[in-house]
């Protein structure tokens, strides 16, 4: 099958180009894309746990361990033990942890304006669905 036949190609390039632009967005803030994630889903999910956390991210708990330790060593955030589930930990952000989300957030942002400005509000339905529809092939 030729390149140029495999949609797959396609996928692959629109999803390198959005992850460099959020990239270029969050590393003035001292954020890496997979850090910034766990940082908007802390932001609207205090004290949630790490097991947790990576599966909102899309990442192992292990690879969602390591985020959290780089932005503990950061500052970034605290993790407490849970009052009830002594083998819990909950992760909250920190005040710095919250200032470098909100100013990495207001560029990310940006990039997903800019991004859906390119579509009409039609064709954005339209594309949601066709890769959600794409995204079920693929997982049956």
């Amino acid at each position: 099958m030729p390149i140029k036949e495999r949609l797959g190609a396609d996928l692959k390039v629109a999803v390198d180009a959005l992850m460099a632009a959020k990239q270029a967005a969050v590393k003035p803030s001292g954020l890496t894309v997979p850090q910034y994630s766990a940082l908007l889903f802390l932001s609207d999910n205090p004290g949630i746990s790490a097991a947790a956390l990576a599966r909102l991210c899309l990442v192992t708990p292990q690879t969602m361990t390591t985020i959290l330790q780089n932005l503990e060593s950061a500052g970034l955030i605290v993790r407490t033990p849970h009052p009830w589930h002594r083998n819990m930990l909950e992760t909250r952000l920190t005040e710095a942890g919250q200032v470098a989300f909100d100013k990495a957030d207001e560029r990310a942002v940006a990039v997903e304006r800019g991004l859906a400005a390119e579509f009409t509000e039609d064709e954005r339905k339209t594309l949601r669905s066709l890769l959600a529809r794409a995204t079920a092939a693929l997982s049956g």
